[in-house]
């Protein structure tokens, strides 16, 4: 995020702050709701959450405020804030199917089958939505149904053919349930490639080692990794290739 664009948002915002209290809610609302999600998509949360707050104070039925507000939330790591605002939003406006995705996400980590739920929600309303299909996924395989979660990474992939996350879950997905070849054929390009991410080095170890190709795997990992979390990243791969269980998938998301 620039420096100057925190700056930029700030002075835009109270001048929107200044003009709600001139003009009274219903002249700003929409303009205010720009602010918050310009903040947002610029990396300044904590101003989105502040513009929201602005708007709900003199329109607190405002489903796509509240909606950014658990956005903001959620990027701010308040999780649990966040998926009562969702919840809110979706109180007020049941079509909202990114506060579906917002809520699917704060579910995941503690009640995968919510949030399964959740992302279908947002799936039937906007069957070509490739972030809900892809997060689908991600709650299917920590329920160990892995051959559906592949089902929703290649729907997510039918609609955005580009989305790294959904090629990179499918993936690992495969690894868990045995497709080892398959898997690597997908992960290779990316973790292999000179620029890739740390992240996605080490999603390329998760499938080397889930198809018992452990040196390779090890040679990855000790680029980032001490001799013991190496050895400890290979046991929990080994782990999630033998029970099928929970090696959670990475979950990039646009």
């Amino acid at each position: 995020m620039k420096p100057g664009f925190v700056a930029a948002v700030i002075a835009c915002l109270g001048t929107v702050l200044l003009g709600a209290c001139a003009a009274g809610p219903s002249g700003t609302s929409g303009t205010s709701v720009t602010v918050a999600r310009a903040a947002l998509v610029g990396g300044a949360p904590q101003i989105a959450l502040q513009a929201t707050e602005a708007i709900l104070r003199t329109d607190p039925q405002n489903a796509e405020a509240l909606q950014i507000k658990g956005d903001a939330l959620t990027a701010m790591g308040q999780l649990g804030q966040a998926e009562w605002v969702y919840r809110a939003a979706l109180l007020r406006a049941p079509h909202l199917v990114g506060a579906q995705i917002g809520l699917g996400r704060c579910l995941l980590a503690h009640d995968p089958a919510a949030a399964e739920i959740a992302f279908q929600a947002a799936a039937d309303r906007d069957p070509r939505n490739a972030v809900a299909l892809n997060d689908m996924g991600v709650a299917r395989d920590l329920l160990r149904r892995h051959l559906d979660a592949q089902q929703a990474y290649r729907l997510a992939l039918a609609a955005d053919p580009d989305m790294i996350g959904a090629q990179v879950n499918l993936a690992l997905s495969l690894a868990m349930s045995g497709d080892v070849e398959d898997a690597e054929r997908l992960m290779r390009p990316y973790g292999a490639d000179a620029n890739a991410s740390r992240k996605l080095r080490h999603d390329l170890a998760a499938v080397l080692a889930m198809g018992g190709q452990r040196a390779e795997a090890a040679r990855i990992l000790s680029a980032d990794l001490g001799q013991r979390q190496v050895a400890q990243a290979l046991a929990d791969y080994a782990a999630a290739r033998d029970a099928h269980s929970g090696l959670q998938p990475p979950a990039i998301l646009p």
